[in-house]
């Protein structure tokens, strides 16, 4: 997976949006959203990612971070986060009982791996999202603004301290799911 991104400046701060395939609407059910919710939180705990925003859409999803760890590079950490992510997910959804479109998304995951030289049965995310280096306060202050109005614009919330599966709450003064968010002020 790691092919398609090109973080040309390792300490930086990035944007990246990734989707999965055919932009399904797979993060309709929490227990999916919470496969995410919990990768993002091993990653900050043990694998040297800092967040500065993140948003759970029910296609795709956004993130502000950086890599804090010398030995471990962003494409590396956030390869490793798609791929354990998009396992589990599937997973999660062949063993949901009460998914009632398992059938159709699996078909969907195994046409796309099919398509994809480099998947080996099934392709969960997208292959076309790229890195963003932000480069300044303001282009950071953009991005955010950006992930936490996105679910006010498709409206899903009215406010967007509103939206559970977001950083927002934590710009609003409040605590979110994850922990240790990096609140930009």
């Amino acid at each position: 997976m790691s092919r398609n991104y090109k973080f040309h400046n390792p300490d930086g701060v990035y944007f990246v949006s990734f989707a999965v395939v055919n932009w399904l609407d797979v993060f309709i059910r929490n227990e999916y959203k919470n496969i995410i919710l919990d990768s993002l939180s091993f990653c900050q705990r043990n694998k040297g990612m800092e967040i500065f925003a993140w948003c759970i859409m029910p296609s795709h999803v956004h993130l502000v971070f950086r890599s804090d760890k010398d030995e471990v590079k962003p494409e590396q950490l956030l390869g490793d986060f798609k791929r354990f992510t998009s396992n589990a997910i599937i997973k999660a959804i062949k063993e949901n009982p009460r998914e009632s479109r398992k059938e159709i998304l699996l078909e969907h995951f195994q046409k796309a791996g099919a398509l994809t030289s480099n998947v080996s049965k099934n392709q969960f995310w997208r292959h076309d999202n790229r890195p963003i280096e932000l480069w300044s306060n303001k282009v950071i202050d953009e991005k955010i603004n950006y992930i936490h109005q996105n679910p006010v614009e498709e409206g899903l919330v009215f406010r967007a301290e509103d939206y559970m599966y977001s950083s927002a709450i934590d710009y609003a003064g409040e605590k979110g799911l994850l922990k240790n968010i990096i609140v930009v002020k």
